[in-house]
């Protein structure tokens, strides 16, 4: 279950792409020409669950911006990203998956649970200083 209630979501920036501390909070910036909304998911330490997805509030010059007060370094996240799927013009958006931030200094996550095949893969970003 999702919830939103203790993570509060500002305009913040556009200028610096990724996810970005500066002491009191975290600024997440991520470009896409063609996406029509771009969420922000948080999930608890051990990546199992989603404590929060946020609409990132807005859309400067092709860069999806938020910033998340409070937020610290070491939190995992990830996007999902909103818009066509038109494959003949290299539109694959799927909201379904969680897409990794191009622009993250650190990942974390399994890529094997334990058995020959993979069967699932998790990756999240940390947020580093």
């Amino acid at each position: 279950m999702t919830t939103n209630r203790a993570f509060e979501i500002r305009s913040g920036y556009s200028h610096t792409l990724g996810a970005n501390y500066d002491g009191e909070g975290v600024n997440f910036a991520i470009f896409s020409a063609h996406a029509e909304r771009v969420e922000l998911c948080l999930y608890d330490p051990s990546g199992e669950h989603e404590i929060a997805r946020l609409e990132l509030p807005e859309y400067t010059d092709e860069i999806w911006h938020g910033y998340v007060p409070k937020l610290q370094p070491g939190a995992l996240y990830g996007y999902r990203v909103y818009g066509p799927y038109d494959p003949e013009n290299g539109h694959r958006f799927n909201p379904n998956k969680l897409l990794i931030d191009p622009y993250a200094r650190e990942l974390g996550g399994a890529i094997f649970s334990g058995t020959m095949r993979i069967s699932r893969i998790n990756y999240f970003m940390t947020i580093k200083i």
